[in-house]
């Protein structure tokens, strides 16, 4: 099993030549803790080391070393170390429309969510880390990047089972809301506009849409902003200026909610 990077706080690689990824390691998170949150990207990682409390979903459960954790777009979700054991892992956010392109070669129609919050399968750790390698190494030549890549999410297609499709007509409501918060959310929303885009009592709508989402109208706003501000700072704005884009009342407070849904500042996302 590869060695863990045992260096505090998180680091994370990017690269212009390959927009549809992005990595993330931390060599000890016993420090770092998650409010639940969502990406809209599929994530998947590796732990490398200790333990971690992990939430996908309605499920609960510890995963440890050796464990592949995997969040489809839009599950609610967080991991945080358990006691004081050294925590390392490694992930990877992938574009879900650079993943959706691969699977309709694969015979999907769309981007298919998979069923598995998590695997201990040996073979796919060790896919998992090898490319996690490949891609982060220096000077790694652009070919063998891709290529690698789609190998990868081949392995990963190939070893786990698609979720089931649901059909979702009672929810075209609470999809409205949804889609409302997200098209709105750098403005100053109140809870009556959400409610007349989706046709809801403000009652209703907060008890289903905690059901279906896993967080509050309120909380899927603040999730929504901070991935957008990802988003921006990876394009090269200024946190200020992010911060005011997304819809924050000031600078410290988009650090702060920045910090609680991923575990890191803006200015270490940056680094």
């Amino acid at each position: 099993m590869p060695q863990p990077n045992t260096k505090p706080g998180p680091r994370f690689w990017r690269d212009a030549s390959l927009p549809f990824i992005e990595a993330r390691t931390v060599g000890d998170g016993r420090k770092l803790c998650y409010g639940r949150h969502a990406h809209e990207t599929f994530s998947i990682g590796a732990i490398r080391a200790g333990r971690t409390d992990y939430l996908n979903r309605s499920s609960r459960q510890q995963a440890g070393p050796g464990t592949v954790v995997l969040m489809n777009p839009g599950d609610v979700h967080a991991c945080n170390p358990v006691a004081d054991e050294t925590w390392s892992y490694r992930m990877l956010y992938v574009d879900r429309a650079w993943l959706a392109g691969l699977q309709r070669e694969w015979g999907f129609h769309d981007f298919r969510p998979f069923a598995a919050a998590m695997s201990t399968a040996p073979a796919l750790y060790a896919g998992f880390n090898r490319f996690y390698d490949v891609l982060t190494a220096d000077g790694a030549d652009h070919l063998l990047r891709q290529c690698a890549a789609v190998d990868f999410f081949g392995q990963v297609q190939s070893s786990l089972e698609p979720a089931a499709v649901v059909e979702r007509e009672a929810n075209r409501k609470l999809d409205r809301a949804a889609d409302y918060i997200r098209d709105n959310c750098a403005a100053a929303l109140k809870l009556e506009d959400i409610c007349g885009a989706a046709g809801l009592s403000p009652s209703y709508l907060i008890r289903a849409f905690r059901k279906r989402y896993g967080m509050t109208p309120h909380a899927y706003l603040l999730n929504r902003r901070v991935q957008l501000a990802r988003g921006l700072l990876k394009g090269g704005a200024a946190i200020a200026d992010v911060a005011l884009a997304t819809g924050f009342a000031d600078q410290a407070h988009f650090q702060r909610i920045f910090k609680q849904l991923l575990a890191a500042t803006p200015g270490q996302y940056l680094r």
